[in-house]
């Protein structure tokens, strides 16, 4: 589950990382209100659970309440990759003298927490990592441990050669340990956290992503999720129980299981293109499930190609296909779709592809090799 910036923002501050003043506002009242309140020069900010904010117009300077109630005019309603903006964040706006990155997250090889830090913060982390790698850093802490009085003064003193600023800095990195192992979070980043002319620590952006495994353990937490901001096809996905992520391909995935899904988009990326979604239809499918499966990955304007990777284990290969059939009946697939289908009832379901003039392989690498061509 992604936290909004200001929900963040109110959980670093529990674990005594500073951050300016804010408050969510959802109407142009609200965000007059808050920024008289504030005073002064005032950061109006769209709340989106997604990057990018700045370069859509979502992120204004305000030098008082009544500029900044004229562009809270221009943020709410907006949309931002699909997000609709129905609420901003208005915080105080700050000097800045210096901007760093720090994240933290759980590294699959290391299988556990590392920290990522750069000199330079503000920008994407991935474009700097992309262009100038030796600009950053990486730092793994033994979770038998936790992160060490060393280990946080190496990474503070990596990121400023002021004794006074990289102390204040070891200190966000001991919270931001804390907070991840207390709160069960997956990621945590701030972007950038800067020092003022004067020498204060703030973290002026935050993202904080919660395991939803783990929600269960958090009361709190649990009731954000009830505010979750979803696209269209994200609500669809929850409403029928399937495991959905929007990516940047053009490959639409449909497979059953987590671990097919992973190997399918693995595969795709061997062949030379990129997969436009994580799709996971379960285990226990059911036509109804392929129905709106289809409707979501249809929707998705990148997608070139439809590739559905089904091995049936409990999964049935027939009830897939019927699930295409209907899904068939009523609409049409304006790209060109590749089906693998293998194991339970596997001899019916392609039957009743054949009825449809839709032919389909059990070679897993021949389906996915085929979608690569399709797009290419």
């Amino acid at each position: 589950m992604k936290l909004y910036e200001h929900q963040a923002r109110k959980l670093l501050s529990s674990y005594g990382i500073p951050v300016p003043a804010g408050e969510a506002a959802g109407t142009i009242q609200e965000v007059q209100a808050a920024a008289r309140r504030l005073s002064g020069r005032v950061v109006v900010k769209a709340q989106v659970p997604t990057g990018g904010r700045g370069k859509a117009g979502g992120i204004k300077l305000a030098k008082d309440a009544e500029e900044a109630e004229r562009v809270a005019k221009d943020i709410l309603g907006m949309e931002i990759k699909g997000y609709r903006v129905n609420e901003v964040l208005v915080t105080r706006a700050v000097d800045i003298a210096r901007e760093y990155y720090i994240g933290l997250l759980i590294e699959r090889e290391f299988k556990g927490p590392m920290f990522i830090t750069c000199r330079e913060g503000g920008m994407d982390i991935e474009e700097v990592a992309s262009k100038s790698p030796e600009k950053i850093r990486k730092w793994m802490v033994d979770p038998r441990y936790g992160i060490l009085p060393f280990q946080s003064r190496s990474m503070a003193d990596h990121l400023s050669s002021d004794p006074g600023i990289a102390r204040q800095i070891a200190r966000v990195l001991e919270g931001m340990y804390r907070l991840m192992i207390e709160e069960d979070t997956s990621l945590v980043e701030i972007n950038p956290l800067i020092h003022t002319p004067a020498g204060e620590i703030w973290a002026i952006d935050a993202k904080i992503t919660i395991d939803d495994n783990a929600l269960y353990r958090h009361k709190e937490l649990r009731a954000l999720r009830e505010k979750e901001d979803l696209t269209i096809t994200e609500k669809m996905a929850r409403e029928k129980d399937l495991s959905y992520v929007k990516l940047d391909g053009r490959v639409g995935c449909i497979v059953n299981g987590a671990g097919l899904a992973m190997a399918t988009m693995d595969l795709i990326k061997h062949y030379g293109a990129e997969p436009a979604n994580f799709l996971d239809i379960g285990g226990s499918s059911s036509p109804e499930k392929v129905v709106t499966a289809l409707e979501i990955i249809c929707s998705d304007n990148a997608v070139r190609c439809v590739l559905i990777n089904i091995f049936g284990g409990i999964t049935r290969c027939d009830d897939v296909a019927i699930g295409v059939r209907e899904y068939l009946a009523s609409r049409k697939i304006e790209v060109p779709i590749v089906i693998r289908l293998t194991g339970t009832n596997e001899k019916e379901g392609i039957e009743i592809l054949r009825g449809l003039g839709l032919p389909a392989t059990n070679s897993m690498s021949e389906a996915v090799e085929k979608a690569v061509e399709c797009v290419s």
